[in-house]
């Protein structure tokens, strides 16, 4: 069974939580406490990936997670460009929150005859940025501006579209650092008017949070700084994510 088609199961019976990793951000020592400790709370996936990461580094970071899981280690590319046949899938990411060509269909082109030759299982996503009250390394490099907190109506048509045009998942993420997580209203009003699978991350920092994005709406939460500061938090933002009830 492939990570979507696992996505979509687990969309009419739980909540997932994926633990995000950024390569050039995670020492050895710490990184494979988070990977262990992860891997006991019962987490659904990894994600590997951030806006600056080499490719040695991501090799390296995917490695050391094989060794100890068999868990799906899904690409979170900071570019279309970014990727590593040792992963299992990756989040192929459109940037429909924004007009920037080259991120809503420019660098893909590039990348497709690559990403048929690697073996991995692409999964399309509409990746949308929504402001979290801070500026993040994905607007500046992608030199767009967010989805304001307050306008779900905006958030809305835009996961609409994306799943007209025939995106497997959404991906609403307020960024790495952000003072703020997606807005519960925001996440409910997406959920109400599409049915492909909704991943939401950026500025979730303890198990409250994560349990009322995934009573919202979200399907799969994803969560990276706040285990990095402290992988004690992953046991109970997994308990927390997989007792929402659908």
């Amino acid at each position: 069974m492939g990570v979507y088609t696992d996505c979509v199961a687990k969309k009419a019976k739980q909540k997932q939580l994926a633990v995000l990793i950024d390569p050039d951000l995670s020492k050895l020592s710490k990184l494979n406490e988070v990977i262990l400790t992860a891997v006991a709370a019962g987490v659904d996936m990894f994600l590997v990936g951030g806006s600056l990461v080499l490719n040695d580094s991501l090799d390296r970071t995917i490695k050391s997670i094989k060794e100890v899981s068999e868990l799906p280690v899904v690409l979170f590319p900071g570019s279309p460009l970014q990727m590593s046949p040792k992963a299992d899938a990756i989040l192929f990411l459109s940037l429909i929150s924004g007009r920037n060509p080259d991120l809503l269909i420019g660098s893909h082109v590039l990348a497709a005859p690559y990403l048929k030759l690697s073996g991995l299982e692409v999964i399309s996503t509409g990746y949308m940025l929504i402001d979290g009250g801070v500026p993040t390394s994905v607007s500046y490099i992608s030199n767009t501006q967010p989805i304001p907190a307050s306008k779900a109506d905006i958030a809305v048509s835009t996961a609409l579209a994306g799943q007209y045009l025939g995106l497997k998942s959404i991906y609403l993420d307020a960024g790495s650092g952000a003072l703020q997580h997606v807005p519960v209203e925001m996440i409910a009003a997406v959920s109400a008017h599409i049915h492909v699978p909704i991943w939401v991350g950026g500025g979730i920092r303890n198990a409250k949070q994560a349990a009322a994005l995934a009573t919202a709406g979200a399907d799969i939460i994803v969560v990276g700084n706040a285990f990095e500061k402290d992988p004690s938090l992953i046991a109970e933002m997994a308990q927390a994510v997989h007792g929402v009830s659908v």
